[in-house]
Formats: C-alpha cells, sequence, structure tokens
C-alpha cells in the first residue's frame, strides 16, 4: 500500500470515529505514519476535497493543526457545489476522478456516471479543436451533471 493511500486511510478512520469532523497535527501524524509533513499535505490536498465532500480548515503557529470535516450536503446540493467548481476547463483525468468520486459517494449512479464520460471522452470529443476540448467538456459535464438534478 502506499503511504497516500495510508495516510488516506488514517484519516478517513479518524473521521469516522469523530462522527464526521477530526483535528489533527501534521507533524504527529508524520510521526506515527513514518513520512514526512509535506505528503500529509499532498493527502489533505489532493483527497479530501470540497468536490469529495470534505472541508478543510488549516492553523499555522502556536502547534497548529488541520482540521477536517466531512460535508453533509444533499445530492443536489453536491451537485451544484462540484458544478460551481469545476470552471470553465475541465480535462479528462479531472472528469474522470470527478465522476469516480461522485460515484463512490452515492451522488450518482453508474450509469450516469459512464453516460456523462462517455460524452465528454476524448474519442466523443475528436472533432473539436485540441485547444478547445477542455472548455467544451467542462461545459458538457456541467450541464449534465445539472440535468442530473431534475
Amino acid at each position: 500500500m502506499r503511504i497516500s493511500d495510508s495516510v488516506a486511510n488514517y484519516i478517513l478512520e479518524l473521521l469516522n470515529q469523530a462522527g464526521g469532523i477530526a483535528e489533527i497535527q501534521r507533524n504527529e501524524l508524520a510521526n506515527v505514519l513514518g513520512c514526512v509533513p509535506s505528503q500529509i499535505n499532498y493527502v489533505l490536498t489532493s483527497r479530501f476535497t470540497p468536490e469529495q465532500g470534505f472541508l478543510v480548515e488549516s492553523r499555522r503557529g502556536g502547534g497548529g493543526y488541520v482540521r477536517i470535516t466531512r460535508l453533509k450536503l444533499s445530492t443536489t446540493d453536491m451537485i451544484m457545489h462540484i458544478v460551481n467548481g469545476i470552471g470553465s476547463s475541465l480535462d479528462g483525468a479531472t472528469t474522470r476522478a470527478i465522476l469516480g468520486n461522485m460515484l463512490q459517494s452515492g451522488v450518482l449512479d453508474q450509469r450516469s456516471a459512464e453516460l456523462i464520460q462517455a460524452a465528454a471522452s476524448e474519442k466523443a470529443l475528436v472533432a473539436v479543436p485540441g485547444e478547445l476540448r477542455d472548455t467544451v467538456r467542462a461545459m458538457i459535464v456541467k450541464n449534465m451533471l445539472l440535468a442530473t438534478r431534475a
């Protein structure tokens, strides 16, 4: 198991034990898991994002800590939050990650995720000039996600 997986699993376990809110100190967690604090930062910024249903608040100095909160949003609120976070450009890898997270968290069902992925795939966008693909992909994904709310 990669260290990033170990860190993420450890934090998820803390969240489960603490009812959805966990406070950690990067240095202490790094010592417990045998890694460096920058690896903790990487996991927090890549796996505990608002799009994945988490809020991370960081405090520095004075024995600083990180507070991770599992967001409890309705499906509609979660979709709106994700749509608003997409912006004007979206690459294929990020699209797959967003859809995978939405599927895993139950915001999307398998069929919806597959349809959105197919519509936003490189194969579907082959006729779109390369410099416009990520912009068109963002519009497609946002509009299809908004359609799933209805």
